[in-house]
């Protein structure tokens, strides 16, 4: 198979996937893949809510634009959706409760999950963790929904740099770098 061949066409709709691939297995074999943990943050007032992901990253710096995953079912995607505006507030060990709570860990939902940290904004109005390693405002460019996920582009309008080392997720668990 050549690479023409292995590019899918955006207008070719999409197939179920080999009988071979099995999904319960990709998510093992992604559990070896360090990621960075962020939390995606979005709305206002009693309307926030976010996600700890691991599936944020550049899609380009020139221009400057962010590259989300986020499951359909999330909570976070129909508000983001609505706002059109949100963070990536890249987080340290200093924040493992945070993730956690952004993760569902305890039952906390929508603005519950902004308890026990500082909270400010910069040009979209998304909510920004005061103390994150960085923080990247973001207005939503496009998404595009595939299967259960939606991959969410966002046009980067501000960025605050903060201190600290970044964490990591491996394996089911948080590491630090450094």
């Amino acid at each position: 198979m050549n690479a023409s061949t292995m590019i899918h066409r955006l207008d070719a709709p999409f197939s179920d996937p080999a009988p071979d691939a099995d999904g319960q297995a990709l998510k093992a074999a992604l559990r070896q893949l360090a990621g960075g943990v962020s939390i995606v943050t979005t709305g206002e007032g009693a309307e926030r809510t976010g996600a700890t992901v691991t599936s944020a990253t550049a899609l380009s710096v020139q221009p400057p634009r962010m590259l989300v995953s986020l499951n359909r079912s999330s909570s976070t995607w129909p508000i983001l959706r609505t706002t059109g505006t949100f963070g990536v507030n890249v987080v340290g060990v200093g924040h493992r409760y945070l993730a956690d709570q952004f993760a569902g860990v305890g039952g906390l939902k929508g603005n519950e999950r902004y308890n026990g940290a500082s909270w400010s904004s910069l040009v979209s109005g998304a909510p920004l963790l005061d103390d994150a390693v960085a923080s990247i405002d973001c207005e939503l460019e496009e998404a595009i929904e595939r299967h259960s996920h939606v991959l969410i582009i966002g046009r980067v309008v501000g960025i605050r740099q903060g201190a600290g080392l970044s964490m990591a997720y491996l394996d089911g668990r948080y590491h630090e770098l450094g």
